[in-house]
């Protein structure tokens, strides 16, 4: 692989984890000591995509292959597996799951593609004796991680339900939800007793209904609410700024004051809009 430029790559990360001549930070890696790294560019890429900045992207994009290649490197000094290995499973995986591209099986659009994926990798499942277990019957939601963020693990639980028709006939009905578990919140906070797991619970179900609410309007949730802190973060600065010029810092302010100058920024923001 040293001809390619990948080859490269792997060749340098190979130099760095030398046990001799390598850099002693790299040396001392593990996967679970990489861990927040790999997060963190993948969030990186992220937000490269979302600012629509093709040169940073492709700067974060390198980042993310350096933390696959690194991952890898370690497995094949470990004896499990290389590089090369990981690249072989994900391009016959690909094959496998496209049969309508690779294959003789015909498809009349996008929900016919996603019907056969679940299929396929429920086959999949089958065949790797992942569904032997009666005290574990298989389910289309099992390829779905629970390490993922909240709303993103939401997101893919509801789309995997709606492809087998376990869902809203459209996004009104999911408002609807939405208001009814809204209720269920002042609800749950207006009794005399407060129950902290119910208020819990219920905020929960808020969100999640939310969540679907977004995927029925094509929304995706994660990038929203990422959109939404940015606003804030925004926002909150420039009540910052506009204090500091009187001399003040917002403990030194009071909530009047501040929503004032939140209105301010919102309508100067709005007011730079095309």
């Amino acid at each position: 692989m040293s001809e390619t430029k990948f080859g490269e790559l792997v060749d340098l990360v190979n130099r760095l984890r030398d046990p001799k001549e390598g850099c002693p930070w790299d040396r001392e890696q593990t996967p679970d000591t990489l861990k927040p790294f790999l997060i963190e560019e993948a969030y990186e890429v992220i937000e490269a995509i979302e600012e629509g900045d093709a040169e940073e992207l492709k700067k974060e994009l390198g980042d993310l292959m350096l933390q696959v290649v690194f991952h890898a490197q370690i497995a094949n000094e470990n004896g499990q597996f290389s590089i090369e290995d990981v690249i072989q499973g994900i391009t016959a995986k690909m094959i496998r799951r496209h049969p309508h591209v690779f294959g003789d099986q015909s498809v009349t659009g996008t929900d016919d593609v996603l019907r056969n994926w679940e299929a396929i990798k429920a086959a999949e499942r089958k065949a790797a004796g992942k569904d032997d277990k009666p005290s574990e019957p298989s389910s289309i939601l099992d390829g779905v991680s629970t390490r993922i963020p909240a709303l993103l693990e939401a997101n893919q639980l509801t789309e995997r339900a709606a492809r087998v028709g376990f869902d809203w006939p459209d996004v009104f009905g999911a408002m609807s939800k939405l208001l009814e578990e809204n209720d269920e919140v002042i609800e749950a906070i207006g009794r005399d007793e407060i129950d902290a797991d119910e208020i819990e619970a219920e905020v929960g179900d808020l969100l999640f209904a939310a969540v679907n609410v977004a995927r029925l309007v094509k929304v995706d949730p994660e990038a929203a609410l990422r959109r939404c802190n940015r606003k804030f973060k925004r926002r909150f600065k420039f009540i910052e700024a506009e204090l500091l010029k009187k001399g003040k810092t917002p403990a030194d302010s009071n909530l009047d004051e501040m929503d004032a100058l939140w209105t301010k920024a919102k309508t100067s923001e709005q007011k730079k809009l095309p």
